[in-house]
């Protein structure tokens, strides 16, 4: 099985009704376009809303995409919001905490990314708001690092979204089809490379199994690690971004699926 098809098992939410919109490679398109990269700075954004705490989708895979990129020789500096105080330890990631005063120029040119990839972070609908999946507004908890992806996307800095509901950076580049195949206000964001995922941490799970492809590196974390870090955050205050109480699991998925699909995404490599 590909690696798309991996993160995009027990879909729930319509994202296999985009993929005809979708490079089938996505993956591997976006590990190879990466790799190309000088090895310099890279940007991640992450960090979403849900009923006063940062959900548990988004951090995880950030973590570790920023960990393999390290391993590639990149920079990784994560941004993010307050919300996600505490997720990223120091000593292991850089961290940045923006609040709704940033300047998305300022950002850039102090940092000066080779790209950005954002992983479970909202931005703009074409209603110019910020929406949970339900519609209902998050704007007065979301600082947007969203302009900040569209300000490199016009400097022509590569960018990636990771999402898998509609509403996340990135979703602009099908923003049509998602309203007319999801039937919901999508994020108008767009970027160089969307991929899409059943869940956002799977989806940066998945291209770290393309980097590790494309480069020869295992930069694919094991399920104990992951396991760990979710029990971790949620310690700091994640939540269960279904459940909304501070549980170990991801979008409601059991710990069991979890598990299935980082083995799966291992298995993946062992196959190539």
């Amino acid at each position: 099985m590909s690696i798309c098809e991996t993160v995009l098992r027990h879909s729930q939410r319509g994202m296999k009704l985009l993929l005809p919109d979708l490079d089938p490679l996505m993956y591997q398109t976006t590990a190879r376009q990466l790799l190309e990269k000088d090895r310099k700075t890279i940007l991640l954004a992450t960090g979403f809303y849900v009923g006063g705490f940062a959900e548990t989708d988004g951090p995880p895979g950030t973590f570790f995409l920023a960990k393999g990129l390290a391993a590639l020789g990149f920079t990784p500096v994560i941004l993010t919001d307050s919300l996600c105080t505490g997720f990223f330890p120091e000593n292991e990631v850089r961290t940045r905490f923006l609040d709704h005063d940033l300047s998305s120029d300022a950002i850039l040119d102090e940092y000066n990314p080779v790209a950005m990839i954002s992983i479970e972070r909202c931005g703009k609908n074409t209603e110019n708001d910020y929406a949970n999946c339900r519609g209902v507004s998050i704007a007065e908890y979301t600082p947007p690092i969203d302009d900040i992806f569209e300000t490199a996307y016009r400097r022509g800095i590569y960018t990636v979204g990771i999402g898998d509901g509609g509403n996340e950076i990135g979703m602009g580049n099908i923003k049509e089809s998602i309203q007319s195949k999801l039937s919901l206000l999508p994020c108008k964001v767009p970027v160089t490379s969307l991929l899409i995922a059943t869940v956002s941490n799977w989806g940066a799970y998945g291209l770290l199994a393309a980097l590790s492809q494309e480069s020869g590196k295992d930069l694919l974390p094991d399920y104990e690690q992951v396991r760990a870090y979710i029990r971790y955050i949620v310690s700091k205050g994640s939540v269960d971004g279904i459940h909304k109480e501070h549980v170990p699991t991801v979008d409601g998925f059991s710990e069991d699926v979890e598990k299935e699909i980082v083995e799966a995404l291992h298995q993946c490599l062992i196959e190539q």
